[in-house]
């Protein structure tokens, strides 16, 4: 999908070089339709240029920072040299992003799909993610109770949700940390096995949380935890950590948390 309209003043936008010329070269917007921009030779690099086509060729995909906007001349005067490495690069994945989301949407809703309701299920993806693209991967990560807070229609979520689950590779983190459980008595072993149970979840884990509990060695276990980021994953590990220290008091033991290992063999 292109923009409709304009880009603004101080936008970063993606585009193609289209022509060059002496005095600057001409780059067609690959996000906008119809729009097309002009480096004046003076912004496509630093310093002195002798020759322009020593810096871009035709058919480039550049990163240029919009300079102006004359929507009454239908010119929009745009800058390369003001994009740092980091902007670049940062632009181009996202612009790369909305392509695959693109495709996404094709698949959720088939080639026959009306502009119209691209258009609409877009902007609320937009109004409620900021892209395209991050909807899907919202949907992806929390499934349909990621999308509640939009205007789409129950049909449209579950679309959204099957097709993000089949091709949306989701970002994960990482995170572990050890606990210690003691239980005196003799039934001391049936107390860590509730324990363990307890720290594992009773089955009672956000789907896109994934929790394992391992023994490393007498009378230490490991605790790794993998989410969509690193506030999910200290959360999970946390509790998880709480529910075996409340199951070890019950049978009065202990469980004691620490970040690294003690063990030096497993």
């Amino acid at each position: 999908m292109k923009y409709s309209g304009w880009p603004e003043t101080g936008e970063l936008v993606v585009g193609k070089v289209d022509e060059i010329e002496d005095f600057g070269v001409f780059i067609d917007l690959e996000e906008y339709e119809d729009k097309r921009g002009l480096v004046h030779v003076s912004e496509v690099a630093s310093g002195w240029i002798k020759n322009v086509r020593d810096h871009v060729s035709v058919g480039q995909t550049v990163v240029c920072k919009v300079f102006d906007v004359d929507e009454g001349s239908q010119q929009i005067d745009l800058s390369i040299k003001d994009v740092n490495e980091h902007q670049r690069s940062d632009k181009i994945q996202d612009w790369k992003n909305e392509q695959k989301a693109d495709k996404w949407m094709s698949l959720a809703f088939g080639e026959e799909m009306t502009d119209e309701q691209y258009t609409q299920i877009a902007n609320e993806l937009y109004a409620e993610f900021g892209s395209i693209y991050d909807g899907f991967e919202q949907a992806a990560i929390h499934g349909g109770e990621a999308l509640e807070p939009t205007e789409l229609s129950a049909d449209e979520i579950d679309a959204l949700v099957e097709t993000a689950r089949e091709n949306v590779s989701v970002p994960y983190v990482n995170v572990t940390g050890y606990v210690d459980l003691r239980s005196p008595g003799k039934n001391g072993v049936d107390g860590i096995k509730e324990a363990l149970k307890a720290a594992e979840g009773n089955g009672d884990i956000p789907d896109e949380v994934e929790l394992d509990v391992t023994y490393v060695g007498a009378p230490e276990y490991r605790i790794k935890v993998r989410a969509p980021n690193y506030k999910t994953a200290e959360a999970q590990l946390e509790e998880s950590v709480a529910r075996a220290q409340v199951a070890m008091e019950n049978v009065g033991g202990s469980a004691d948390f620490h970040r690294e290992r003690h063990t030096d063999d497993e």
